[in-house]
């Protein structure tokens, strides 16, 4: 049976609601989208590239997708914009970047102490997260979708040891969302910079310290000429998602079937992008200190805590920003207690005893 007829026709099975195809060989619509990545960037910037093929082939070529990295259509923080005013249909984007229009977007990719991906894709899509999502991202006249993940960053990369909370004080960091007001909070002088911008300004002294993503990401952006201490797991991105962001009027005028395959495609990727990162990340960690004499670090418990008292101040503010940010907050920090309390007994608990018995690293 030639395929589209089957696809058009095919029984779903007991229950299953059939979504009608377009005619595709009667035309398609033009889906132009914008990134906050470089193009060919290692991970984050291929996996949109790999998105937006993967619109196009799971849309038999009914959506013809026009994909522009950074800088090439708009700069990275102008894609919010460009799609908010219709511009173009479509960003690919870390959500917190437009923490300055409202602090709960940071929700929508991680926050200080914040959910590990497995969590946060429980939240977003059984916990009442896309709800929340959909109410924010509605204000601004968009709609969002998950469609990628960094897993828990690193804490970053910095010219100096950090042995106490005392040795933030003073230092100049690249680190975006609610992770750089913490640092704020710390004594540090925060900056966010687009990817394409953090190496110039980590070499030419501009700035002491970086958080970008982990190993695999970070061992192609070089940062290690200017920063040989490397930070393991951080506060600041625990695990989250990136964000598949399209103007709403667009994405309303959209049919059943249409709207499936951006979220098939948008599922796809999210799930791909967090798996290549987990497969890579060992090698790359390796890569860094065998090859370019990176010293492994993590912060201790004295930072951790100045860490998490300064996160306490910083969800106040958030929570006092509005009565929709107080309203996201509140069901984010009820939910992470409700599924970290699971987690620990469960995955962690046996992840730790795993690695003990086995003598894992």
């Amino acid at each position: 049976m030639e395929r589209r007829k089957f696809l058009k026709g095919a029984a779903l099975g007991a229950g299953a609601t059939a979504i009608a195809t377009p005619a595709l060989a009667q035309g398609g619509k033009t889906l132009t989208i914008v990134s906050t990545w470089p193009r060919d960037f290692p991970g984050l910037g291929t996996s949109a590239q790999r998105l937006a093929e993967r619109i196009g082939v799971l849309s038999d070529g009914h959506f013809k997708v026009e994909y522009f990295a950074a800088g090439e259509r708009v700069g990275a923080f102008d894609a919010f914009d460009e799609v908010a005013s219709g511009n173009s249909q479509a960003y690919i984007a870390a959500d917190y970047y437009w923490g300055g229009k409202h602090p709960a977007f940071n929700f929508f990719t991680s926050v200080p102490f914040g959910m590990t991906t497995p969590e946060w894709n429980a939240w977003i899509k059984f916990g009442g997260g896309q709800q929340l999502w959909d109410e924010l991202s509605g204000e601004f006249g968009l709609k969002a979708l998950a469609c990628g993940s960094t897993g828990t960053q690193a804490g970053g990369w910095f010219n100096k040891e950090i042995n106490s909370a005392e040795d933030l004080k003073g230092l100049k960091m690249r680190i975006p969302g609610l992770g750089g007001q913490v640092m704020s909070k710390l004594g540090v002088s925060t900056v966010s910079l687009p990817g394409s911008q953090i190496y110039e300004n980590l070499v030419s002294g501009s700035i002491d310290a970086t958080e970008w993503v982990g190993p695999y990401n970070d061992y192609f952006m070089k940062f290690y000429e200017a920063a040989k201490f490397y930070y393991a797991a951080g506060m600041h991105e625990p695990g989250g998602g990136l964000a598949f962001g399209m103007n709403k009027a667009w994405y309303d005028g959209l049919t059943d079937w249409e709207k499936a395959v951006l979220e098939a495609a948008c599922n796809e990727e999210h799930a791909a992008s967090h798996e290549e990162l987990i497969a890579k990340n060992g090698e790359f960690l390796q890569k860094l200190v065998d090859e370019q004499g990176v010293v492994i670090r993590e912060f201790d418990d004295e930072v951790w805590d100045a860490f998490g008292e300064a996160a306490e101040e910083v969800f106040e503010e958030t929570r006092d920003h509005s009565p929709l940010a107080m309203k996201i907050n509140d069901d984010f920090q009820a939910k992470l207690r409700a599924m970290g309390a699971m987690m620990g007994e469960f995955e962690v608990a046996y992840t730790n005893q795993r690695n003990r018995v086995l003598d894992i690293a």
